[in-house]
């Protein structure tokens, strides 16, 4: 049985792109610092890769980052990180980080563990529960309601009124999808009670649940009545056990199970939901009325209230809670609602596409490749593939993603346009009513969010002083990072030290008389003056001022700053006798142009005679390749001593 130093869980309310989006973050973060990673994925198809008793025992710590329950009494008595499932996508490194640190805190059972952000007090577990549960309602009602949706949109191929016997529209086939997506569309309000309820209290919430969520569609509680008998259920289910908790379990786990807690539980949570039934269909009709009528006279207006909303966080509770609004309608049969939000969700990853095409040279080449993947995700409605690029430079980003999408939803609502099925995208264009007009929307929304995302990459490339490849070494390919490193060797890094498997050794440059640590230097020029004494000092060059004179003259064609505070000067002159490498780690961080507009405080210089063999082409590939690991950054940062500096470079 294999042993992980981490174990994860993670999983999103429509189980679709944030759960492997987490998945995908957490193992790349791990594999990057050398560490041993299994992520248990909660989907809609199910959990894949499961964590077994053995493999949880084994763990050193554990991430949950999820929106829905994951079971997370299994690890008790390990440390465990909780955070929602964007957390897991955004900043893997900081989780990863916090689950190794020796303060971290210890899961019990039937609690909630301490989320990464540091939160110490008890509300803040009850609202991690509180938005954990109602994402676990989500999570299981959408499948049902998308399938019961398309199934009564479909019906109305035959006509509006093909399932009544009464019109002359009637078809016997239409009839009968009618019927199924119809009761299965009711099975909305009792799942998303049922499975609150069951992330609160487990399979007695899950019972109860179910009934009190019967009480409230029949109550024309709508979705609203379905979330607060979800809450009402779980409490009094959780109120039961602490009451009946001196009944020996030995004894009495099966009565408490099979008899106690349904039929208690059912009695109680069904009085109190009875009683609040009709103030809360009261709002809900009042709710839908009111947003009926802005559809018909402020729908300017209500496409920026939606659009904003499907575009703040891009499938997370803001996202969802528009979404939600819209299934609901929908059930009623208003089809009018549904199609604004759809086309606010699927505008975002449409833009980046866009974006990365009118701007390529703006974007790293990971970026480029995830743009055009959001084609194919936006037009299926999966809006999560935005948020790479939204997290980039989020005070600009997404309110650029917030304006395309109210201009999609607005133009939508406009010419009142019909979406009978709740997900889909692109591929339930022949239900729409208006689908040219629709697509043509969409796309005029997703183009306002593009060009505003090209201008501002394209402004953020200029300012940081930014290759054409990329914005940073991260992600980046040796070859493209040594394009950044030394513009003057692009025209032959593709035939030199262009692969992985260039056996050049930096330690043949470099030795521990070239390291030198604590250097005191006032800024940028007095740093390069003491490199240049140091190469004549080692017998490397034998004029320091050339030396300076060269590491100038490549500083005015741009900037050698990298980032995380590194830079790698680098001087060609005919007094340089051999190749050689140079590693200074400054007392302070001096000013120096660099991507991430941060202080340099280490060194990493190259010294190349005037007529070479092309081997220095080797030794910078083989250094960009190393800068866009971060693990690598990291022990270069921790090194004490030359010696830990020159087995670096050579491992």
């Amino acid at each position: 049985m294999a042993k992980y130093d981490l174990i994860a869980a993670t999983g999103c309310a429509t189980g679709i792109a944030h759960t492997y989006m987490a998945q995908e973050a957490l193992e790349q973060e791990a594999k990057k610092r050398g560490l041993t990673i299994k992520v248990e994925t909660h989907g809609q198809a199910g959990v894949d890769d499961p964590l077994t008793q053995e493999e949880i025992d084994n763990a050193k710590a554990v991430i949950v980052a999820a929106d829905i329950d994951v079971d997370a009494d299994r690890f008790a008595g390990l440390p465990v990180i909780m955070v929602p499932v964007a957390a897991g996508i955004k900043d893997p490194g900081k989780l990863i980080d916090q689950a190794l640190a020796k303060d971290a805190p210890i899961y019990k059972p039937n609690t909630k563990a301490k989320a990464a952000t540091g939160g110490k007090s008890s509300g803040e577990g009850l609202g991690h529960l509180v938005y954990t549960s109602l994402m676990n309602g989500v999570s299981h009602m959408l499948p049902v309601v998308v399938a019961g949706g398309v199934l009564t949109a479909i019906s109305f191929f035959w006509g509006i009124y093909s399932a009544d016997p009464k019109s002359g529209q009637y078809n016997a086939f239409a009839a009968m999808l009618n019927t199924i997506g119809g009761y299965t569309m009711n099975l909305m309000v009792p799942i998303l009670c049922a499975f609150i309820a069951e992330a609160i209290a487990k399979r007695s919430g899950l019972v109860v649940g179910f009934a009190v969520g019967m009480i409230a569609l029949n109550g024309g509680t709508g979705f609203l009545g379905g979330i607060v008998g979800g809450y009402v259920a779980g409490a009094v289910v959780i109120l039961l056990q602490h009451l009946l908790r001196p009944l020996p379990d030995k004894e009495f786990r099966g009565l408490k199970a099979i008899f106690l807690y349904p039929v208690l539980g059912v009695f109680i949570a069904g009085m109190i939901m009875w009683v609040i039934t009709k103030p809360m269909a009261g709002i809900n009709t009042g709710m839908m009325s009111f947003l009926k009528g802005m559809q018909n006279s402020d729908p300017i207006i209500l496409g920026l209230i939606v659009g904003i909303m499907c575009a703040s966080d891009f499938g997370g509770p803001i996202n969802k809670a528009a979404y939600l609004t819209g299934t609901a309608l929908l059930a009623q049969g208003n089809a009018f609602f549904m199609a604004g939000v759809s086309a606010a969700c699927i505008a975002p990853p449409i833009a980046t596409g866009i974006a990365v095409l009118l701007n390529p040279k703006a974007y790293s080449k990971d970026d480029r490749s995830a743009g055009y993947v959001n084609f194919l995700l936006g037009s299926t409605h999966i809006t999560e593939g935005a948020i790479p690029f939204a997290a980039k430079n989020p005070l600009l980003n997404i309110p650029s993603f917030m304006i395309g999408s109210a201009v999609a939803s607005i133009l939508t609502y406009m010419s009142k346009i019909q979406v009978p099925a709740p997900h889909g995208g692109f591929i339930i264009l022949p239900l729409v009513n208006h689908p040219i007009l629709w697509v043509v929307y969409i796309l005029i929304g997703s183009a306002v969010s593009g060009v505003l995302l090209a201008i501002i990459a394209g402004h953020s490339a200029k300012k940081h002083g930014v290759s054409q490849n990329s914005v940073s070494l991260a992600g980046l390919t040796g070859d493209e990072a040594v394009a950044a490193i030394a513009p003057q060797a692009q025209t032959t890094t593709t035939t030199v030290g262009a692969t992985d498997t260039d056996t050049t050794n930096l330690g043949d440059i470099l030795s521990s008389d070239n390291i030198v640590m604590d250097v005191n230097a006032t800024d940028r020029d007095d740093a390069l003056h003491q490199l240049a004494a140091l190469a004549v000092k080692n017998g490397i060059a034998s004029d320091a001022e050339a030396v300076y004179a060269k590491y100038q003259k490549r500083e005015a064609e741009g900037s050698t700053g990298m980032e995380q505070g590194i830079a790698i000067p680098h001087a060609q002159d005919a007094t340089i006798s051999r190749s050689a490498m140079l590693v200074v780690r400054l007392q302070k961080p001096v000013e120096w142009k660099t991507f991430d507009d941060q202080p340099v405080d280490t060194l990493i210089s190259f010294l190349i005679p005037e007529h070479d063999n092309g081997d220095h082409l080797h030794y910078l590939s083989n250094t960009a390749k190393l800068l866009t690991h971060q693990s690598f950054i990291k022990q270069l940062k921790a090194a004490k001593t030359p010696m830990q500096i020159l087995t670096l470079f050579k491992e």
